[in-house]
């Protein structure tokens, strides 16, 4: 695991930082199989899971859930039968934030 997992989220307003295209590669690297995406103007980082069931998916819905509602930063999550799609971005500030980064090494963390 990387370092991000070991930290915990910052209280984010809208005037926090997003992430320079610098640390943007440098925090990439510690997620590798994370993507960062573009959805309306927005940059997100997305992942998606795969598994057996539905059964183990929703689990690990509930575990992701879990975990976020610890950090006070929230996902969004899409369950489906066999796989989860699991999306960080920082609303407050359209973009992404490091919170993102740490939020998506422990949702790896929690497999």
């Amino acid at each position: 695991m990387s370092d991000l997992t070991s930290q915990s989220c910052v209280a984010c307003r809208g005037d926090a930082p997003k992430v320079s295209e610098e640390r943007l590669t440098e925090l990439m690297a510690q997620i590798p199989d994370w993507v960062p995406q573009v959805r309306d103007g927005i940059m997100q980082l997305e992942r998606i899971y795969k598994f057996k069931n539905f059964r183990k998916a929703l689990a690990f819905t509930n575990r992701v859930g879990e975990m976020a509602e610890a950090e006070g930063h929230h996902p969004g999550l899409l369950t489906e039968w066999g796989k989860v799609t699991v999306t960080w971005w920082t609303h407050s500030i359209k973009g992404l934030h490091e919170n993102d980064f740490i939020c998506a090494a422990k949702s790896d963390a929690v497999l």
